[in-house]
């Protein structure tokens, strides 16, 4: 017997982790500039964050194919699935954001926008499927973590190494 593959699901659950693999590339390219930087001692270890957003994403891609199927595909889930359209646009501005431009302080900014639009998902998301809202709660719980992480940083490091050399600073 054949095996019957619910494109939709696995469309929807794989999307969010294209701007994840994208975002990689930035992360990977500037990983010595963050290494330089001075953390506090509870962030993860670099390793923890592929897992952690393979998962997040994947959470989040089955959340947004229970509000399509269950809210009426595009045209009646579409104010919520709008929220989580631009929710997935701003979690993957965060990384280039953070790493590629290295302004830690606007990043800040913008991973709070993030978190308040994480939040509003998981409502929106409630309204049509409890379970596609609680299955957000993992990321809003992270995005909390990532916040803390972010402020920290931004705190610790209010000019970074790079921009200090840049400018023939001392120490």
């Amino acid at each position: 017997m054949p095996v019957k593959i619910n494109w939709p699901m696995l469309m929807a659950t794989v999307c969010p982790n294209i701007g994840g693999w994208i975002d990689s590339y930035f992360v990977k390219k500037n990983i010595s500039w963050y290494e330089s930087l001075k953390k506090p001692k509870y962030i993860p270890p670099n390793w923890v964050f592929g897992p952690v957003w393979t998962t997040i994403y994947c959470t989040m891609g089955y959340s947004s194919y229970l509000v399509w199927r269950d809210g009426g595909g595009f045209e009646g889930a579409a104010v919520p699935l709008s929220v989580y359209g631009l929710n997935l646009a701003l979690n993957w501005s965060w990384t280039p954001l953070f790493f590629e431009t290295r302004n830690i302080k606007l990043a800040l900014y913008e991973i709070a926008a993030l978190w308040i639009s994480t939040a509003a998902v998981g409502v929106v998301f409630f309204h049509i499927n409890p379970t596609a809202g609680y299955l957000i709660i993992p990321y809003v719980m992270w995005n909390s973590f990532a916040a803390t992480f972010n402020y920290v940083i931004y705190r610790d490091n209010k000019q970074p190494p790079a921009i200090e050399k840049a400018e023939g600073k001392k120490n």
